[in-house]
Parts: structure tokens; sequence; C-alpha cells
């Protein structure tokens, strides 16, 4: 079993201040997972020409600067690929000691979008509006402490060697760690953000090794919760309108399905090679909202053809792959969970996203990852690739 071995610091890279120390047989630029790094640069990459496509004519969002989103992007980006290395500096075995700061940080941020700080973008009450045009949503990082402090308490008694698995009163600590913050981002409400979490939660408790009889009983009371949430009218109409939508796409064409309609007739005109990068009708004439953002897999169906949309989903299976890869070879349940965790989000947010502009998923207000326009959502994915890279950097030297 993974967990059960006693772990000598000595047989791994060194945790925080090691990049000088390292010798050339095990440096820390070797340690990495290059196939995984250059797969999510590539995804970055592709979705800044994607954003660049959907924005230049869009004037009344660009105060008539063709490149105001392409530079935002790519700035996005590259704060982003900082966060990366810092978390990699730092190390998930550091980061481990900071969660219940890192927590409680996360709580508080999703209470403050319940208050008057609290701003609604594109239909959803989800943001924190910080001046100067910047905002923040605070629910892409709490997907990262759910991960670090479900993981922390999982695997503590695994990895020091008490336990094989975790126990029915360890699981269920995490579990109310967990219900905490989703709890209050369903009452903004930020569905997509929850179903995310839901499958976050269950990515994290098949990797612990916790009892399936807790998978199940999280299932449904996953399907009880949604029952009740809409007989309650948790959700805003157009939530409800959305699902009501994917039910019957011709219930509502100009209104709640619209979004949809025009996605699959973007992605369908696109054909083989697509229309070429800039040349797409349904892009330039602006038919589909959101494109930038929730949408943005519609202009690489339309303008970059079948070709250009499979890439895409190659690239994220790649990231998928790399990361099933490093959750297998760590040598600690600890980093197995955090591994885990990231797998199933970006997994289910990749298939969600991809999904609503076929018309196979409900719309959900979920980013593409690397791809989609927004920096909260940047940020947050390329620290889980830096999480995922420190755990393959201190995987053992034997491995």
């Amino acid at each position: 079993m993974a967990g059960t071995n006693n772990f000598s610091v000595s047989r791994y890279a060194p945790d925080r201040g090691a990049w000088g120390r390292l010798t050339a047989r095990d440096s820390m630029v070797r340690r990495l997972d290059w196939p995984l790094l250059f797969s999510a640069l590539a995804l970055s990459f592709l979705g800044s020409l994607l954003v660049w496509s959907a924005t230049r004519n869009r004037t009344e969002l660009t105060d008539g600067d063709p490149y105001a989103f392409l530079f935002r992007h790519v700035l996005n980006t590259g704060i982003g690929i900082v966060l990366m290395v810092g978390t990699i500096w730092l190390g998930h075995r550091t980061l481990r000691g900071a969660v219940p700061v890192l927590y409680g940080i996360s709580v508080i941020l999703v209470l403050l979008v319940l208050t008057p700080l609290g701003a609604t973008i594109n239909g959803a009450h989800a943001w924190i509006v910080i001046g100067g045009g910047f905002s923040l949503q605070p629910s892409e990082f709490v997907k990262i402490t759910i991960i670090l402090g479900m993981a922390m308490l999982l695997a503590a008694k695994v990895d020091a060697g008490d336990q094989v698995h975790p126990d029915h009163r360890t699981v269920a600590k995490a579990l109310l760690l967990a219900v905490v913050p989703m709890a209050i981002v369903m009452l903004m409400p930020d569905l997509g953000s929850v179903m995310v979490m839901v499958v976050i939660v269950l990515g994290v408790l098949l990797t612990s090794g916790a009892s399936n009889r807790w998978v199940f009983g999280l299932i449904g009371a996953g399907v009880v919760g949604a029952v009740a949430v809409a007989a309650l009218g948790v959700l805003d109409q157009y939530q409800i309108n959305r699902f009501a939508a994917f039910a019957n796409p011709e219930l509502d064409p100009a209104g709640a399905g619209y979004n949809t309609n025009q996605a699959r007739i973007a992605i369908g005109s696109g054909g083989l090679y697509g229309a070429g990068l800039f040349n797409g009708h349904q892009t330039t004439g602006q038919f589909v909202p959101e494109q930038q953002t929730d949408f943005i897999f519609t202009v690489a169906g339309e303008e970059l053809g079948f070709i250009g949309g499979a890439t895409i989903i190659a690239l994220l299976g790649v990231v998928l792959w790399r990361a099933c890869r490093i959750a297998r070879e760590t040598s600690e349940l600890y980093g197995t969970i955090v591994a885990g965790g990231i797998i199933a989000w970006f997994a289910f947010q990749s298939f969600e996203n991809i999904g609503m502009t076929l018309g196979i998923m409900p719309v959900a207000g979920l980013p593409l990852p690397f791809v989609s326009y927004g920096g909260s959502s940047m940020f947050a994915v390329w620290v889980a690739v830096g999480l995922l890279q420190s755990i393959r950097v201190q995987r053992p030297l034997t491995a």
C-alpha cells in the first residue's frame, strides 16, 4: 500500500530553498514532468489565439483596442506560471502545513461574495470586485483548498503507518471540511462550481482508499440534495431555464436554448479544417455569447475545425494522463490524493465545458481549463499544475 511507507526526507528532492543545492543528477529541472508542462503551455497558447479571435471585434468590451483581451489573457497566463513556480518551490508538503490558514482564507473570501463586496458578472453572483477593472472568483481557489484539506486529513494516519485506509471518523471530518465552503458557494448560487467540487470530493475519496460505502452514500446524498435544491427554490430562474433547455433544446430557442443552439451551429460549420483563424462567421458576427470564456471551444470548432478541437482534447488528455502517472508513482497517500482530486477536477470541468457546447451537457458556466479567458480560473489551474509537479519532483529517486 502506497501510504504505509516511512519516508526519509533525504530520499526526495528537497523542499523549500533547494534550487541551488541540487546535484546535476537530481536537478529540479530534470525531475519536472515536461509533457505535462508543454501540454498546459500549448493549451494556454491556443487559448490566447482563440480569445483574441473572439474579442478583437467586440468594441463594447475592448473600448476599441483589439488586443485588450489578448494582453490580459497572456498576463493572466504569465501570473499563473509564476504561481506554478512558487508552488513547486514551496512544495506540496510545505503547503500541507499551511492548509488550515489557506482553508480559512478561502472560506472568508467566499463569504465576502455574499456581502455588498460581491458582484454579479455574466449572470453569476460569484465575484469580488477589487478595483481597477480586476475581479476575483473565490470559488476557483476553494477547489484547491478542498483538495489539500481533505488530503491532509485522509492521509495523516495512513502516511504515519497507523492505518491502512482512512477510518470512518476521518472520512466524516474530511467531508465536513468540504461541505462548509460548498454550502456557501451554493448560496451564491454558483451551481457549476458546486458540481465540480462534488466531483472533486468523489475523486478524493476514490483515491484515498476510503470505504466504497462513502462513495455510494455521497452519490445518493447528491441526488437528494439536487432534488431539495430544486424544490426549495435555491437556484435562480436562469439556471432552471438552462436545465430545461438542455432537456428540450427547442423549448426556448431564442432564450435559454440560444447559447447552445448557436454553439452547435458554430462548431458544425467548421467542418474538418475550419474556416481559418479570425474567419469564423459565427465568431465574427458575435452570435455566440461569452465566447471568450465559457464558449471558447466554439471558436476552435468553427475556425480550426475538427482538427483544432481534437487537438485541444488531445492536449487535455495528455495533462490527465501525466497527472494519473504522477498519482500512481508517488509513495505517499497525501500526494496520491492531491493528484487524484486534480484529475477529477480537470476531467469533469473539461468534459462539462466541451459537452455544453455540443449540447450533451447542460450550460453550467464553467471555463475550459488553460484555454478560457479568466484570471481566477487561470491562476487556479496553474497552481494545480504546480502541485502535480511538486509531487513528481519529490518522488523517490528510485521511482
